[in-house]
């Protein structure tokens, strides 16, 4: 049994780390980042291998890239670098540090054409990029955010609207398909979960593929293709993926195994999984020790991302937060908080609180039993925003996730 951080015969995985943890604005910037930080990772976790990177793209970025040979070049400084790029992160659309995020980084959603031709550039992208034998993946946003029906006057979106999101993801997929067919380059789009989206978790994820993409969506994609239903049900299978992030996973109290059982029972595949860990809170029934808490959480209620909460009362009960908000000390109800802020993967526990540390050690015991994904990528994305006693040298924090990864993947 092998594992590996960069691509080598026999290998299990292919382990990277997300660039979108690099602040940078423009095309420009991300290469510079690039050059900054990957060759340096590549001599320090895998000197003998090539180094895979998890490259995250804006959509300005995106077309930057495809502007005359900047392309070429980055592909020949991989090359030079013993770098490879076998993952995408399409699912921000817009600049992603240094100014408020929020609920726009589900803009585009699945339900514009802005976001289809994003995610199409990213498609030509990695099709260049990818060596010849390897899988590609690109995640994506989970079709839509929840709220924003309701900030045009209504409470869910209409059948239409799922209908036309079901029809954008399969002009995606058609496109995958005859870049298949056409030059042996297999790349999967991997819808990625997330709380209060419209796909928030196992559940909806089987339901959106049952009512709509296997059903509907097949049957768009067979009059594309000129083939059956059953082809391009198989297609869409194999195309159409998702992406697990243990954060997301965690703080929808979600238990791996038995998401891993729903989607196989459908044959629904996953095309990455992001390890990440998010903030764990238990609720003492002391009132002054949960005041204690609040006023600890408070550096994590930051203005750049959503941190979205999900509580757990005693009588087993949820209630969702759409962003960190300070708990009311003398709510006897609440027994747990799990929030979705991404913290460093070998942290267990902080102060007063915990990490979901436990969440991506299940995770990886099934990724060694099952083996049913093989692109892993460490996303802790939230380095600048972390307070003070948790930060120190970039490199030294991603150096120390992959040495974590690796250690509990053996």
């Amino acid at each position: 049994m092998r594992v590996h951080v960069g691509s080598e015969p026999g290998e299990i995985f292919h382990l990277t780390y997300c660039t979108n943890v690099h602040p940078g604005n423009g095309w420009s910037e991300v290469y510079a980042n690039l050059q900054q930080y990957g060759p340096a990772l590549k001599q320090r976790l895998a000197p003998d291998h090539a180094f895979g990177i998890g490259l995250r793209l804006s959509g300005k970025e995106s077309r930057e890239l495809l502007c005359g040979d900047r392309l070429q070049q980055l592909l020949q400084f991989l090359q030079a670098q013993g770098l490879y790029v076998f993952t995408l992160n399409g699912f921000p659309y817009g600049p992603f540090h240094q100014l408020p995020v929020k609920a726009n980084v589900y803009r585009p959603d699945w339900l514009e054409d802005e976001r289809v031709q994003y995610t199409l550039h990213l498609i030509e992208i990695l099709a260049f990029l990818l060596p010849d034998g390897i899988e590609g993946s690109i995640s994506t946003c989970p079709l839509s955010y929840k709220m924003f029906p309701r900030e045009n006057g209504g409470d869910e979106l209409a059948p239409a609207h799922w209908e036309c999101m079901t029809y954008n993801i399969v002009r995606v997929a058609e496109v995958l398909v005859r870049l298949k067919q056409e030059c042996g380059k297999s790349i999967c789009l991997a819808l990625e979960p997330e709380p209060d989206c419209l796909l928030e978790n196992g559940d909806e994820v089987v339901q959106f593929y049952t009512d709509w993409l296997l059903t509907i969506g097949a049957k768009m994609l067979a009059n594309a293709l000129a083939i059956s239903q059953d082809e391009a049900h198989a297609h869409l299978l194999e195309h159409i993926k998702v992406c697990l992030d243990t954060c997301h996973m965690a703080v929808a109290y979600e238990d791996p195994a038995a998401v891993l059982e729903r989607f196989e029972h459908i044959g629904i595949k996953v095309g990455k999984v992001q390890l990440s860990s998010a903030l764990k809170v238990t609720f003492p029934d002391d009132g002054s020790r949960r005041a204690e808490i609040s006023r600890a959480l408070a550096p994590f209620a930051e203005s750049t991302y959503l941190h979205q909460v999900v509580q757990q009362n005693h009588d087993g009960t949820f209630q969702h937060y759409p962003d960190l908000v300070m708990p009311c000390a003398s709510d006897c109800h609440m027994a747990q908080w799990r929030i979705h802020f991404h913290v460093p993967l070998f942290i267990p526990r902080f102060s007063c609180f915990q990490s979901t540390q436990d969440t991506i050690l299940a995770m990886l015991k099934l990724l060694m039993q099952k083996r049913f994904c093989c692109h892993l990528e460490i996303e802790t994305y939230t380095w600048n925003v972390l307070p003070d006693g948790l930060k120190t040298d970039l490199s030294s924090m991603i150096a120390r996730e992959y040495a974590w990864v690796l250690r509990n993947l053996l």
